[in-house]
């Protein structure tokens, strides 16, 4: 396969993927852009131990996090002043555990530690399956079922410490 037709193959996948991150279509369309720009650069680096879709989400979201360093500010979201839900398990849709504003999660986010805010935002904003984020990782998927679960405990964590100073 030729990089134009992967192009063409993976490029909604990606912007979905990225649209679901950052809740902005500009800023979509410019971070889908740079990840196969990316891709295309470090294509040799393509391993074949995981879907080629997986490999390019794990660079979009790289990009993405790079986009918001350079800018200096923290990954908005369209739901800034409505509630989202902290979700766990195979349907997050029917598993709420909690509900914070947008803001108070990403602050809480941004104080946790890697790997735990990674594969808490690929499972909850990213919308990706245990299995997946495992691929991307390279690890087993209990491994991402166990890190998604102490990410959760430790916003359980800072979402109770948040209401002890209120």
């Amino acid at each position: 396969m030729d990089f134009e037709e992967i192009y063409r193959t993976y490029l909604q996948d990606v912007y979905r993927f990225l649209l679901k991150l950052c809740h902005d279509e500009q800023i979509a369309e410019e971070l889908t852009q740079e990840t196969f720009t990316r891709a295309y650069a470090s294509i040799d680096s393509f391993r074949g131990t995981c879907k080629f879709s997986v490999w390019l989400c794990q660079i979009a979201k790289n990009t993405w996090f790079s986009y918001y360093e350079r800018q200096k500010k923290s990954p908005p979201s369209a739901l800034a002043d409505q509630e989202i839900l902290v979700v766990s398990g195979e349907n997050p849709e029917e598993d709420v555990v909690d509900s914070l504003t947008a803001m108070e999660l990403h602050k809480i986010l941004h104080r946790i530690k890697e790997p735990y805010k990674e594969v808490f935002m690929l499972r909850v904003f990213g919308e990706l399956r245990f299995k997946e984020i495992a691929e991307i990782f390279d690890r087993q998927e209990i491994w991402a079922r166990v890190t998604y679960y102490r990410a959760k405990e430790m916003i359980q964590k800072q979402t109770e410490k948040g209401d002890r100073k209120k």
